[in-house]
C-alpha cells in the first residue's frame, strides 16, 4: 500500500509553486482566448500567497473573483 493511501481526504494546499500551506482562498480565473465567459477554473491560495497569485492572474487579464474556501474545500 502507498503512503498516506487509505488515510482520508488530504486538506487543500496552496498552488503556489513549492507551498504547502493549507489553503483558505480560491482564485477564481479563466482565459478568454480558450474558455467561454462563464467557465471558471481556480487556483488556491493560503494567506500569505493571496496576494502574490492574484497579482499574476490581474497581470495577465484572467483573474475574475477570490472567495474564501469554505470548510474541508467546498466552493
Amino acid at each position: 500500500m502507498m503512503p498516506g493511501a487509505g488515510d482520508g481526504p488530504q486538506a487543500p494546499v496552496c498552488s503556489r509553486k513549492g507551498c504547502r500551506e493549507a489553503a483558505a482562498w480560491q482564485l477564481l480565473w479563466n482565459n478568454p482566448k480558450i474558455h467561454t465567459p462563464e467557465r471558471r477554473k481556480a487556483w488556491l491560495a493560503c494567506d500569505e500567497h493571496r496576494g502574490w497569485l492574484e497579482d499574476y492572474l490581474r497581470t495577465r487579464l484572467l483573474w475574475r473573483e477570490t472567495l474564501p474556501l469554505g470548510p474541508a474545500g467546498a466552493a
